[in-house]
């Protein structure tokens, strides 16, 4: 009992750190908390196979103890189990708008990466269908609208300092684990629904056997063998 509730109260303390870390922003801005703020952050940017997904989330940051209250454990989903992830997408898509916006291995093979990843938070922003007036994002990643769009700040690492960007990293990586699982059904041998796309050893080696599928980057074979 007691280990339970230290993990829980950790959990609840590590949330209302990264939600001080956005409402710090916006008193920099000297904007309000009302201040139509949203999180990027994408995920599949360096795999083998399948598309870079962006994910989008808009969090009320007027209303701190719901956020806390619902968002306890939350975190970048690099540091979450497969089940944490699912329950907190879960969580965040029943409190806050969501999108999410993906780009194809053959728009990244075209267009290059970091292009096809502007594309794909661009479509996520789409996706989200909410208006917003400030975008927090982790570094690289723009969805390149210029003037014309939402103010941009960016941070090394934000998806473990901001909790709109954590959750966006939670959408992302859960819709894209999702999106390679069901791909795995159509592009059996693979492996697909194992390694996400990434270039492991299980991957590689089915490379060598099959080829490459449709799904894979041309573009980055050479990158995946060294």
């Amino acid at each position: 009992m007691g280990t339970s509730t230290s993990r829980v109260a950790r959990e609840r303390e590590r949330t209302a750190a990264l939600l001080r870390f956005d409402l710090e922003i916006l008193d920099q801005v000297h904007a309000e908390a009302a201040v139509r703020l949203a999180g990027l952050d994408e995920v599949g940017r360096g795999a083998l196979a399948g598309p870079v997904v962006v994910g989008c989330v808009r969090l009320d940051l007027s209303r701190p103890d719901l956020l806390v209250d619902s968002l306890a454990g939350l975190d970048d989903s690099k540091r979450l189990s497969p089940p944490a992830r699912e329950r907190l997408s879960a969580r965040i898509g029943a409190i806050a708008p969501t999108g999410v916006g993906a780009a194809s291995a053959e728009e990244i093979d075209r267009l290059g990466i970091v292009v096809a990843t502007s594309l794909a938070a661009r479509r996520a922003l789409v996706s989200l269908g909410e208006p917003t007036d400030l975008l927090l994002l982790d570094r690289g990643l723009s969805p390149g609208l210029g003037p014309s769009g939402p103010r941009e700040t960016t941070f090394t690492h934000g998806d473990a300092l901001s909790l709109s960007i954590a959750a966006a990293s939670v959408v992302a990586k859960v819709s894209r684990d999702r999106w390679m699982t069901r791909l795995d059904r159509r592009h059996p041998g693979y492996a697909l629904a194992l390694h996400k796309g990434y270039g492991t050893p299980l991957h590689r080696a089915a490379l060598a056997r099959l080829g490459p599928s449709p799904l894979h980057r041309l573009s980055f074979r050479r990158a995946g063998e060294r």
